[in-house]
């Protein structure tokens, strides 16, 4: 599964639990370690595991790998690590605290809805 399918399974799990202030970061320009971190606001404790565990859920169906998570005891802060799609599930005033969106070259009008986009047409 490329980095593109998987993101778009982790996606499609998150809006499916109803994360809010769904944002996709392309950072394979800035790590060689990922291509897409994944960010998604939750409004609970309960809701932040809902998300973690349908994303690896399907996942898993899908035939990709979970290659870690963490922070699902505490649920604040969930990470789930895809390899090529790294997810972070945050409640609200964790999110605004560690403010990663920025942290790792997003900002709100370019990332918040860039959930599908499609390449830009070839040139030529």
């Amino acid at each position: 599964m490329d980095s593109e399918q998987l993101k778009n399974i982790v996606v499609d799990a998150l809006e499916n639990i109803k994360a809010q202030d769904l944002a996709v970061l392309p950072v394979r320009h800035l790590t060689s370690l990922t291509d897409y971190m994944v960010i998604a606001t939750a409004t609970s404790n309960r809701q932040t595991r809902a998300l973690a565990n349908e994303v690896q859920e399907r996942v898993k169906d899908a035939g990709g790998q979970v290659v870690g998570v963490e922070g699902e005891a505490a649920g604040e802060w969930v990470l789930i690590d895809l390899g090529d799609v790294v997810v972070h599930v945050m409640q609200a005033a964790v999110r605004d605290y560690y403010n990663i969106d920025e942290l790792w070259g997003g900002d709100a009008s370019r990332v918040a809805r860039q959930l599908r986009a499609a390449p830009p047409p070839a040139v030529g």
